[in-house]
């Protein structure tokens, strides 16, 4: 005989919806038949699959960002710095998703890989460009990237329009203007389609910020935010880098470019140059 609890547990078990022929599913509102449809390997090794998922997820957490980072923006642009910091630790936590994507990916070795490599073409992670998106959004700009994109007007065109929007840091750069502090006209009407480059005024305005943090606590809290994703951005460069390395060495990336070579420079190109630069001279 079954106690009254079990009875009731019973009873909430029959309340759960069964019938779908005319309500939404689980499946239906994720679209999950598009989504796991999606993974077409070009060739029968079993380790493919695992390739292709890496960066199909990773695309995902990508759109994610860049919907997020959007947001932030707007958020700081219009000097509302306080709904920018949940936003923005979310970033985080996401770009944590993609950092430990890499030692999944790096299960994969030499001889594995090696077995379907030749499937992928001149297809390379240098031409994703939500990865781009998320570079533009941080302040590194390179028109030079957009040749690969040529060949999609429409995506061409939205790269475009990124590469000459202001990134989050040129947001910041106004929210400490705003406030009253100084900074440069050349960084204020600096040409937003260019790489940013360290600047004397900059470096002195976040001091001021970093000196008197009671007074400008929401800018304090704003760098710290920015300080955390730059962070977490190379962290993700670095792990990208090693696991390549791991895996192919140091040949030519399958795109052209030189891979692992290629992948070093980019570690030297910093975001938000001012505030890792101020920590020496606090």
């Amino acid at each position: 005989m079954k106690s009254p609890d079990e009875n009731r547990k019973l009873e909430l078990e029959k309340s759960i919806q069964t019938d779908f022929q005319k309500a939404m599913s689980y499946g239906d509102y994720l679209h999950l038949d598009k989504i796991l449809s999606s993974q077409h390997q070009l060739s029968d090794h079993h380790d493919e699959m695992l390739f292709i998922i890496i960066h199909q997820t990773s695309e995902l957490w990508m759109k994610l960002i860049l919907h997020e980072v959007t947001e932030a923006i707007q958020f700081i642009r219009q000097n509302d710095l306080e709904p920018s910091f949940k936003i923005l630790s979310r970033v985080s936590r996401i770009q944590q998703q993609l950092i430990q994507s890499w030692s999944v990916l790096s299960t994969l070795t030499p001889s594995e890989y090696l077995e379907f490599r030749d499937k992928l073409g001149q297809s390379s992670g240098f031409q994703s460009y939500q990865n781009r998106l998320i570079e533009f959004a941080l302040g590194n700009k390179n028109a030079q990237t957009l040749a690969v994109y040529q060949h999609q007007q429409e995506l061409y065109k939205k790269m475009h329009h990124a590469l000459h929007k202001p990134s989050i840091y040129d947001a910041a750069i106004q929210a400490l203007v705003a406030r009253g502090i100084c900074v440069d006209d050349e960084v204020l009407n600096r040409d937003l389609s260019k790489n940013y480059e360290p600047n004397l005024s900059v470096e002195e305005a976040w001091l001021t910020v970093y000196r008197n943090v009671d007074q400008y606590w929401d800018l304090y809290e704003l760098a710290e935010k920015l300080v955390d994703i730059g962070h977490q951005q190379q962290i993700w460069r670095f792990n990208h880098m090693t696991t390549v390395e791991r895996i192919i060495g140091h040949k030519q990336g399958t795109g052209g470019s030189s891979g692992v070579t290629y992948l070093k420079r980019i570690l030297d190109q910093h975001f938000f140059p001012e505030l890792w630069s101020i920590r020496t001279k606090l």
